[in-house]
């Protein structure tokens, strides 16, 4: 019998010994450019959130970080994309409340678990919702929206920035607690619907403060509530569900998962070079003109967070009734 092995298995080997190891492909983190996939359309607050982080990321780490926008299916179309790809680091997802906590309970046959499919890195932003209403609409406050949506036969149109989005629930919990009929009209992001309030094609939209801050400011739309407990600092005019007698507050937040599994000197590098980009006074100021306020979790505190978001969301998705297929 031939000491020597079948030549396939000597590649084989060869071919398994020349692979870097994982602690050598941490080291060298990154090793060409880094995406980050926004599961909503460009100008919500997803996307704002993402760009931030990008050109600080990149700053930081001296490689391109791309962002790209794959829009679709309450936030699910791109995180599954991330939740597919390779654990190097080097593919990331803005995670959110709406592709993490509400979109699992609310989409029958996804394909990911909103804990265990991902390796969940830094939290990024977190901020209220905003109901704005287009500015010739002649809704002042929440009493008018009632008001006018019991005036009209079929209830009110409202828009969001997906189906499965807090700001999609937002309004089923709304309606719910007014006995309100309305039609839920979803975009693929908050940028789309907001196009929309503004031209009249729709009345109102909840949408996230990042997103509706300049528009609001500018004039283009009107804010009738803030979801946020108390009113915010940036919007002193702007009356909370609270005050106006409805019982409701919400926070939303955007952060940087990959996909399960990625090394832990990589997700560590991330997590405090993230952190870096968010604690600069720059970043502080761009938050605070959004509205928003800047994380400040380890990976394993906001893991724990997202486990804790999903239980909180799913019994209102299934109050609700809503499911998609």
């Amino acid at each position: 019998m031939s000491g020597r092995l079948p030549r396939r298995r000597v590649l084989t080997g060869a071919a398994i010994l020349a692979l870097p190891s994982v602690s050598t492909r941490a080291q060298t983190f990154p090793t060409g450019p880094i995406r980050i996939v926004v599961p909503f359309a460009p100008g919500g607050s997803t996307d704002l959130s993402a760009r931030l982080v990008a050109d600080g990321l990149s700053h930081r780490l001296g490689v391109s970080v791309v962002v790209e926008n794959r829009p679709g299916a309450g936030a699910t179309t791109g995180a599954q994309i991330v939740a597919d790809a390779p654990p190097d680091g080097q593919t990331l997802v803005m995670s959110n409340i709406a592709s993490h906590a509400i979109s699992p309970s609310l989409y029958r046959n996804l394909r990911y678990d909103p804990v265990r499919s991902f390796t969940h890195i830094a939290m990024v932003i977190t901020n209220p919702s905003a109901w704005v209403v287009n500015k010739d609409s002649g809704i002042e406050n929440l009493s008018d929206l009632v008001r006018v949506a019991r005036s009209r036969g079929g209830g009110l149109d409202m828009a969001s920035s997906g189906s499965g989005s807090s700001n999609h629930l937002l309004i089923v919990r709304f309606c719910q607690q007014v006995g309100l009929d309305y039609t839920h009209v979803p975009f693929r992001g908050a940028g789309p619907a907001m196009t929309a309030v503004i031209a009249g094609q729709v009345p109102m939209m909840s949408d996230s403060l990042p997103s509706a801050a300049n528009h609001i400011r500018q004039g283009s739309v009107r804010a009738i509530a803030m979801s946020s407990r108390a009113r915010h600092p940036s919007f002193p005019d702007v009356p909370t569900f609270i005050e106006q007698g409805f019982d409701l507050v919400s926070t939303s937040w955007f952060a940087l998962s990959g996909p399960a599994g990625m090394p832990a000197l990589i997700v560590e590098r991330l997590n405090r070079e993230t952190m870096a980009v968010i604690s600069t006074p720059e970043a502080r100021a761009r938050f605070a003109e959004l509205g928003g306020d800047p994380g400040d979790m380890t990976p394993a505190q906001f893991s724990a967070f997202v486990a804790e978001e999903y239980e909180r969301w799913a019994p209102v998705v299934r109050a609700s009734g809503a499911s998609v297929d």
